[in-house]
């Protein structure tokens, strides 16, 4: 696994929680809770565990490229879908944190905007990767070339 996310330890824990807006609010509600919530966990949890995170909301696009079910032009969930997805040492250090008394209340505001509910699972990460810098990609596609024409 290479160094993605910096500090991620090997053993280490992604969740995600997907949100679904209900029609009655929009990003702006979204993107201003999940600030409080996240700068939540960054002040009371970046010493017990906590490593990162990132949110992304749903564009529209769809790959027909990288979809094999159907050729799809635009996702129904443009702008109303996002993952939230964060980076722990540990399952235990994520369960610790949404105990703590300063986060359940800021937790409870973003749910009010969640038309799904709210389920987050936690991945074991398997594989992280950045790309290659362009000579590390000059030479890779060298080494490619020259060990496949060898075979």
């Amino acid at each position: 696994m290479s160094a993605l996310i910096e500090n991620f330890p090997p053993n280490g824990v992604v969740t995600v929680n997907r949100v679904i807006l209900k029609p009655e609010y929009t990003v702006d509600d979204l993107q201003e809770r999940v600030a409080y919530l996240c700068e939540n966990v960054k002040t009371y949890h970046s010493d017990t565990g906590f490593i990162g995170g990132f949110v992304a909301l749903n564009s529209g696009n769809i790959s027909n490229e990288g979809s094999t079910i159907g050729q799809a032009v635009e996702s129904p969930l443009k702008g109303r879908e996002a993952l939230i997805v964060t980076f722990w040492s540990s399952f235990e250090d994520h369960e610790r944190s949404h105990r703590s008394e300063t986060f359940q209340p800021l937790f409870r505001k973003v749910l009010e905007l969640c038309e799904n509910g709210n389920e987050e699972i936690a991945y074991e990460m398997l594989w992280s990767g950045r790309a290659y810098s362009p000579e590390e990609a000059r030479k890779a596609r060298e080494a490619k070339a020259s060990y496949s024409q060898a075979a």
